[in-house]
């Protein structure tokens, strides 16, 4: 499995329209930068090798790359239209999408203990989204939505057609039939010069037009993580979040006990 990952991005909402701040990707907790991070976490899980869609600043994220993944763990994709919408992102690492191998899509400004992406890697589920359903709702989190235990629809604006709903985090497992059908529709928003739309859409159109179970989930409801869209963001990943996640320990599944003899027929 590889990890496709969008690093592209300038970080207006975080840093203002006129700055030139470094990649989000590059922001720094307890002397790690989140890039280092999501590193460490991958190669612990087997994955093979980490994709990076950059764009804004790609020389002090590639000089990190090297540093904390030096012979050739990462490789990247320039998408030269960075400033123009993140569809623009998911449409450069359209070939690696389509490669056929399976594919971690990963947002780059997520901060997380190892047993979100665990949960993920780890599940039964070949096409897998992962949800918090800790959140608040709003127009701001991407939200994915669930009836009778199964992924119906997905994004910022959904429809009301649902049991249960949660926050998504920014990963989703794919298989290879999917990672392309995803690369697909993100080719069909360029094609219609829709650039303004978010990525979410072209998972979106896929999930819906798929068959019933091609798409799980995994609940990762108490886990601390959190996405740094915003200034507050920011705040609160020092504040709160990065001490939660340094003391984060995943549960322990008991030890299964041993079968119990029958004293009185010796079984």
């Amino acid at each position: 499995m590889k990890a496709v990952m969008l690093a592209a991005g300038v970080g207006r909402r975080l840093y203002g329209d006129e700055a030139d701040d470094l990649p989000k990707a590059l922001l720094r907790f307890e002397g790690k930068t989140l890039l280092e991070r999501h590193v460490g976490i991958l190669k612990a899980l087997g994955v093979d090798e980490l994709v990076l869609v950059v764009g804004h600043r790609k020389e002090d994220l590639l000089a990190e790359a090297e540093k904390v993944a030096p012979g050739g763990f990462i490789r990247s994709v320039f998408n030269p239209r960075f400033q123009e919408g993140p569809i623009l992102s998911l449409w450069t690492a359209g070939e690696e999408l389509r490669s056929g191998e399976d594919v971690l899509f990963m947002d780059a400004d997520v901060l997380y203990p190892p047993e979100m992406m665990n949960r993920l890697i780890r599940s039964v589920h070949d096409n897998c989204f992962i949800i918090d359903r800790d959140f608040e709702p709003g127009e701001e989190p991407v939200k994915l939505c669930l009836r009778d235990g199964e992924p119906v629809d997905f994004g910022k604006q959904v429809t009301d057609d649902y049991d249960d709903i949660g926050e998504w985090p920014g990963f989703l497992k794919m298989s290879g039939y999917v990672a392309a059908k995803i690369a697909d529709a993100a080719g069909a928003y360029i094609d219609r010069g829709e650039f303004g739309v978010t990525y979410e859409e072209a998972m979106r159109d896929v999930l819906a037009a798929e068959p019933e179970g091609t798409f799980g989930y995994e609940d990762i409801t108490g886990i601390p993580w959190i996405e740094i869209d915003f200034p507050s963001d920011l705040l609160r990943a020092e504040k709160i979040i990065m001490p939660l996640v340094s003391d984060f320990v995943a549960e322990e599944t008991p030890a299964a006990e041993p079968p119990r003899v029958n004293q009185a027929s010796g079984e």
